[in-house]
């Protein structure tokens, strides 16, 4: 299982780079999973990528409403393609809420 560094927005351009100097520094191995429907499904990324869409909800502290609107961009065309309006209709829908829960208004 890959490690994401925890940050609340910890720069896309530098993950790479930070995982990087943590595999070099790391004296173990981490066995990766295969991918299945329920595990690491590819359409949220993969268990061997850094960036698959529950790493970066855990390791950015996203929370209910902004971890499941990253997880439906994350998707968005790729595990239906013929739903891809409707995926980022879900995420916008989150991204309302939580505004709406920053506001009071909900």
């Amino acid at each position: 299982m890959s490690v994401v560094p925890r940050h609340p927005r910890f720069p896309m351009s530098e993950l790479g780079e930070e995982l990087e100097k943590m595999r070099k520094e790391t004296d173990f191995v981490l066995e990766v999973p295969e991918a299945s429907p329920v595990d690491h499904p590819a359409h949220y990324g993969g268990a061997d990528s850094p960036y698959e869409a529950i790493k970066v909800i855990e390791a950015w502290d996203l929370g209910f409403c902004l971890g499941s609107a990253v997880k439906y961009m994350c998707r968005a065309g790729l595990k239906d393609p013929e739903k891809t309006i409707e995926d980022l209709e879900k995420a916008r829908w989150y991204i309302d809420r939580h505004i709406k829960r920053l506001r009071g208004t909900l």
